[in-house]
């Protein structure tokens, strides 16, 4: 006999964030928004989630005012009158179907490769200088390029609560910026933001405070990290649940409200020792609300995906899912991939209608629905 679903819907207030269910929409880039600015199709694509049982959803990716932050075609933007315009027609939207919702500020780092838009003459920013074929492509970054990136995290974070989102998500993970100053393979810095793991939280710490002081006490920073990286999906940050605590520990003194800890796959333990996945351990060890993320409702995770390929990632039950959540491993549960294929998946799911939701293909890419 199946698990009952009712707690991935029960209503939940985190600190001054009221949701009413704990489905999170993860993350995902859509590439959709020509000249980066979010259209009618991204204000009703958000919208039908919101509508639809998912109580919180954090945005794709969206870049901030710095020359170097993109690192793909027509990603939508968080600065300029015309894409600020665009996100308030999505949060106008989605509060309308009560929904509340988050953009996730992000900076690509050194991913970003030579002819991006929207100027391809500028190379990638990074902790450290790479060179290709005698041309610069990265550009190792001085403590007034820092500054400046700061800045621009703290304005973007500013002009979110200004145009009525509930809070804003950092994106740390995934070995984009900041994760590339955390991680030991893409920072070897000599000066105070290189060497040490305290060393090499310093960028990120210094920004989250940056973001706390731009948007006060009260409004919602939510942090999303990894363990693996684009560049080495078998990397680790914390070995060890002590290093760990020591790493988020000061993220969350330097203000971060909630956590949303990105993994492959949700059901994996994360030490030996304990069942815990990512998530479980980082309630544990902070005590602050935690988001866990990985193949929810499907059968296989995202990297089969990376390619061009005709597989089909077939629906799979969430019991084992809704059982960690019942035991308070974690607060709320991100939806990828089922909610870009299907945007009643929640809804479906509340219902008892799992033999209605749609699998996932790639070509589920090719479509904003």
């Amino acid at each position: 006999m199946s698990t009952s679903t009712d707690i991935l819907f029960e209503p939940i207030t985190l600190g001054p964030l009221a949701l009413n269910s704990r489905v999170v929409m993860a993350p995902m880039t859509r590439s959709f928004s020509p000249g980066g600015v979010p259209h009618d199709a991204v204000v009703e694509y958000y919208r039908r989630r919101a509508a639809n049982s998912v109580g919180l959803i954090v945005t794709e990716g969206t870049v901030i005012d710095h020359p170097a932050s993109n690192g793909y075609p027509n990603v939508p933007h968080f600065y300029g009158e015309k894409a600020l315009a665009g996100w308030k027609k999505v949060v106008d939207a989605v509060h309308a179907e009560g929904g509340k919702i988050f953009p996730q500020l992000w900076h690509v780092g050194s991913v970003r490769r030579p002819g991006t838009e929207p100027d391809g003459e500028v190379p990638g920013y990074g902790p450290m200088d790479k060179e290709k074929d005698g041309k610069l492509v990265v550009k190792g970054m001085t403590q007034a390029d820092i500054d400046e990136v700061i800045a621009s995290f703290a304005r973007a974070a500013a002009d979110a609560k200004r145009i009525g989102f509930d809070g804003i998500e950092l994106h740390g993970a995934h070995g984009y910026l900041i994760d590339q100053f955390f991680w030991e393979g893409s920072n070897q810095r000599q000066d105070q933001y290189g060497g040490s793991f305290e060393n090499r939280s310093r960028f990120a710490l210094e920004l989250v405070k940056a973001v706390r002081e731009a948007v006060g006490p009260d409004y919602p920073i939510q942090f999303r990290y990894s363990q693996w990286k684009q560049q080495d999906y078998s990397a680790r940050l914390c070995e060890t649940p002590e290093l760990l605590e020591q790493f988020l520990v000061a993220l969350s003194e330097a203000g971060v409200d909630i956590f949303h800890a990105s993994t492959r796959r949700f059901w994996l333990p994360e030490f030996d020792g304990s069942d815990l996945n990512l998530a479980g351990w980082t309630r544990k060890l902070t005590g602050k609300p935690t988001i866990t993320v990985g193949s929810v409702g499907l059968d296989s995770d995202f990297l089969e995906y990376m390619v061009d390929t005709d597989k089909v990632a077939d629906t799979s039950g969430v019991d084992g899912l809704v059982d960690r959540l019942n035991k308070a491993e974690f607060d709320l549960v991100a939806v990828g991939r089922a909610l870009l294929v299907d945007g009643e998946w929640a809804s479906k799911v509340r219902e008892g209608r799992q033999q209605d939701i749609i699998p996932f293909s790639r070509k589920a890419l090719m479509e904003l629905v």
